[in-house]
């Protein structure tokens, strides 16, 4: 199977993003690249240097829904003659504004974040909502765990493996062990659990680190000699890197529950001392936030801490 991946600019600190095209019948995007006109250069000028235009494209398969991988869906969809976009149900909520739901206002709220906060955060996010377009029912067709995506030469198996995000997928080439993992494997950093509604009931939070820990066994079940990411290098040695993650996972827990005051903490005031250098800098208080909260839902639900609400507010205590 011909995979080639093509780096596109993104305006994000995270930096370019792979975007993998598949140049096999029919021809596929896995993932496109934020809406930016910068970024529909590279993508139009990387594929011509391959010998494919826009119009040839018949399916743009995301990994999620985050501006950087989704952006550019719907101009190359409309410039292809209707390809379909494929996508995990359980992602299509981002795909209409993160944080634009009532669904996050009322969770960040119960995790000790003043509303003033959540304002600031919101309007970010809707800044940088205007780098994709949202998709509406009937515009995409659903991804499921196990579906088989054909080519001629072979197939990919969709892997559901939330954490990163709720609906994100990875996608596996079993003849030669090869992943494409979008951002639930980065080489140079541990990827962020993001603060998510549940898909099957909004008014809890998705358990994103767990979920993240359970999808990243199950990619290493596969053995992949070769795991292409969302950002930066190939991963060859996945053995290597899924221990590291583990490492990392195991002591971001210790810090944590060490910043949990004995007479108890909420996640914003642990996010506070967690990232203090970098807390107020644009998106890293939301991340930083999304951090502190999946670390400690994770700890409450392996017996390490325990939450009680006071006053609306998520308060929590180490054993």
């Amino acid at each position: 199977m011909n995979i080639i991946p093509l780096s596109i600019p993104t305006p994000f600190y995270v930096g370019d993003v792979n975007v993998y095209l598949i140049k096999e019948d029919p021809v596929t995007l896995i993932d496109v690249g934020p809406k930016t006109s910068e970024a529909a250069a590279a993508l139009r000028f990387k594929l011509g240097e391959n010998g494919i235009r826009f119009a040839d494209v018949r399916r743009i398969v995301l990994t999620h829904a985050h501006e950087d991988h989704c952006g550019l869906a719907k101009q190359v969809r409309d410039e292809a003659k209707n390809a379909e976009i494929l996508i995990h149900d359980w992602e299509t909520g981002n795909l209409f504004g993160r944080l634009g739901q009532e669904q996050h206002r009322r969770l960040l709220l119960r995790s000790g974040v003043p509303s003033a906060v959540f304002d600031d955060m919101k309007a970010l996010y809707d800044e940088i909502s205007l780098l994709t377009d949202a998709l509406e029912d009937g515009e995409y067709v659903e991804l499921h765990d196990e579906m088989e995506l054909e080519f001629e030469s072979g197939a990919l198996r969709v892997l559901h493996t939330p954490g990163h995000t709720p609906g994100s997928c990875s996608f596996a080439r079993e003849a030669n062990r090869t992943l494409i993992c979008g951002d639930c494997v980065i080489k140079h950093i541990t990827p962020n659990p993001i603060v998510s509604p549940d898909p099957v009931d909004p008014e809890r939070r998705f358990p994103s680190l767990a979920e993240y820990l359970v999808s990243l066994a199950k990619m290493r079940s596969y053995k992949p000699t070769l795991a292409y990411s969302g950002h930066g290098e190939p991963v060859t040695d996945f053995e290597e890197i899924f221990n590291r993650y583990v490492r990392a996972i195991d002591e971001r827990q210790k810090n944590v529950l060490n910043l949990v005051d004995n007479g108890g903490s909420t996640a914003f005031e642990v996010a506070q001392r967690l990232f203090s250098k970098s807390f107020d800098h644009d998106v890293h208080r939301f991340l930083a936030v999304s951090e502190a909260i999946a670390h400690l839902d994770y700890a409450e639900s392996e017996g390490k801490a325990a939450v009680e609400l006071k006053d609306g507010i998520e308060v929590y205590r180490k054993y």
